[in-house]
């Protein structure tokens, strides 16, 4: 994205198709979200019920139902980030989808083998760049749908701010 907002281009590729170092780059990317300080640089909010944000959540729903596979709901998505963000330099927007099968836990606390749960996640990462096309760590970004209580929160979304 450029510094006004507009889109300079766009990619859509598999993780397991980058090369070693693009993939533990983009992890670190990815990683730095969820894995934050919740409640300090990760702050989950509640979606309002009608308005702009009903819309948000549905388009976000819906880009978990294609698993990212619809390049076009994604250009909707940096438009609307490009909207929405005031950027001081070029950025980059990188969205990851992703699943963690939530092991169950059994009454004594003990971690048993299965899943209660295949939670199914989207991490988007707000990235200024540092060169022409490479990207620094994350300064916003958020996790859709939360987690809390060992299960999905398609109520909330979690929210990261680095500054």
């Amino acid at each position: 994205m450029d510094v006004d907002g507009y889109i300079d281009g766009t990619f859509n590729t598999n993780f397991l198709k980058l090369d070693n170092n693009e993939k533990n780059r983009c992890l670190g990317i990815a990683k730095a979200i969820p894995f934050s300080d919740t409640n300090v640089l990760l702050k989950e909010y509640e979606f309002e019920k009608n308005g702009e944000q009903a819309k948000i959540k549905t388009m976000l729903n819906s880009l978990l139902e294609c698993g990212l596979k619809n390049d076009a709901m994604l250009e909707v998505l940096y438009e609307l980030i490009g909207e929405k963000y005031k950027a001081h330099k070029d950025y980059a927007i990188y969205v990851f989808f992703g699943r963690f099968d939530v092991p169950v836990k059994g009454s004594d606390n003990v971690w048993l083998e299965g899943s209660e749960e295949v939670y199914e996640f989207l991490i988007t990462a707000v990235c200024p760049l540092e060169k022409e096309y490479t990207p620094g760590k994350p300064l916003y970004g958020f996790l859709y749908p939360s987690f809390s209580d060992r299960s999905s929160d398609y109520e909330h979304i979690a929210v990261y701010d680095a500054r």
